[in-house]
């Protein structure tokens, strides 16, 4: 028994470790091979189809699980509303910062891009009809698409609430749930196993694919956006985790969430980092029955690297059209934008370009626009699902401070 367990904590502390050791290989593979490491796309595919295949019922059954087993129903209310206030606090924070950084460094000035015909743009959803599609789906099989994870967290929370009346965790639903749960979660370490080949094969491809030439028109945009994002990482994650935890809060974040960071930047998935975040707050400590709602939700709403990833992505437009990108109206509106924007996407690799396209449109860019912000969005995505996905973790940690107290990380962990 012991044995084993040395096995396994060796495993764990060294795992980080290893999933980058796949993606620095992988993405040496690509640029040596070009286009033929396309040929490792296979193995990167499968991991993503298994993580993808079993994403679906793990946040409907964990969302279900834990509303259903809450008998103080004022504790739910409560891990809900700290939710969207640190969805939504976080959110400005990311644009704030942004703001300020575009203003100093314009990710336009000196391009050579110039606007071209390139078709008609779809047609724009008004805000209701927006509203009604985000949360909600005309019949059930499309619950089971990943691409509507909102209207199934919804519907999770109204099944879990409705098994928290008829009988909770001890009834024989209740009972089923809370074991499948289990279950799920063991089926989600199989599928970490083959992360670092996964990950490894799909960056190959990824680099061998995208080619050095793409980057070179945009190259101030990157050179603005990456550093952005982990700027924003190593100064306001110790931040959010110190008003979560304290000094312990900020020990245990750092620790942990490479993992959950490393396995977005290579799937530029939110939806495919979701198991690997779970595992994070339960090594961090966060109360489970919070961790299980806030993770499905921040997966498709709380999501900094995108708002900061659309408001570059707006003031890069701004220059190219020749438009002052300055006033208090404007950004406003950015801010607004990018939060729906956000609030938009879905948890696959490509989502982004619902966003996209709604920025175009809200703002009246000629057509010419979309394919423009598209290639930004392609290029920058990696970074801004890290981003988001990791984010994720953090915000949990603070949902538990709000929920919990302050001393619940010392409570829970024992420390």
């Amino acid at each position: 028994m012991s044995e084993s367990a040395s096995k396994k904590s060796f495993f764990d502390r060294f795992f980080p470790l290893i999933l980058l050791g796949g993606i620095v290989i992988g993405s040496i593979i690509g640029l040596i091979f070009g286009e033929k490491a396309t040929v490792l796309k296979p193995l990167g595919d499968i991991f993503l189809n298994l993580m993808f295949t079993i994403v679906v019922p793990m946040v409907f059954v964990s969302i279900t699980s834990a509303v259903g087993s809450m008998v103080d129903m004022k504790r739910l209310g409560k891990i809900l509303g700290s939710t969207v206030l640190v969805f939504i606090v976080t959110g400005l924070i990311a644009a704030a910062f942004v703001i300020i950084t575009v203003n100093i460094f314009p990710p336009a000035a000196g391009t050579g891009i110039q606007p071209e015909a390139v078709g008609e743009m779809q047609e724009a959803k008004s805000g209701a009809e927006l509203l009604v599609t985000s949360l909600t789906v005309e019949n059930f099989g499309e619950l089971l698409n990943k691409e509507h994870m909102l209207p199934l967290i919804v519907f999770a929370i109204l099944f879990g609430l409705a098994m928290s009346v008829c009988g909770g965790d001890q009834s024989p639903v209740g009972k089923f749930f809370v074991n499948l749960n289990d279950i799920i979660m063991k089926i989600v370490g199989y599928i970490m196993m083959l992360a670092p080949i996964g990950l490894g094969a799909y960056f190959a491809n990824l680099i061998g694919e995208l080619g050095p030439e793409l980057i070179q028109d945009y190259a101030r945009v990157l050179i603005i956006y990456y550093p952005l994002v982990f700027i924003y990482m190593f100064v306001m994650f110790p931040i959010y985790s110190y008003f979560a935890g304290g000094k312990l809060g900020v020990k245990r974040m750092a620790k942990n969430i490479i993992n959950p960071a490393v396995t977005a930047f290579a799937t530029q998935s939110s939806m495919a980092a979701l198991p690997v975040n779970k595992e994070t707050c339960k090594k961090i400590g966060v109360p489970e029955d919070i961790s299980n709602i806030v993770l499905p939700m921040g997966a498709t709403m709380h999501m900094d690297g995108s708002v900061i990833s659309s408001i570059v992505k707006i003031s890069f437009l701004f220059g190219i059209f020749q438009m002052p990108f300055t006033g208090f109206s404007t950004y406003a509106m950015a801010i607004l934008v990018s939060i729906l924007a956000a609030f938009v996407l879905s948890g696959a690799p490509g989502g982004g370009l619902v966003g996209e396209m709604l920025i175009v449109s809200l703002f009246n860019f000629p057509p010419a626009a979309f394919p423009i912000v598209a290639t930004i969005g392609f290029l920058v995505d990696p970074a801004a699902t890290m981003l988001n996905s990791s984010g994720d973790s953090i915000a949990s940690m603070m949902v538990a401070r709000l929920v919990e107290g302050k001393n619940w990380i010392k409570r829970k962990t024992g420390v």
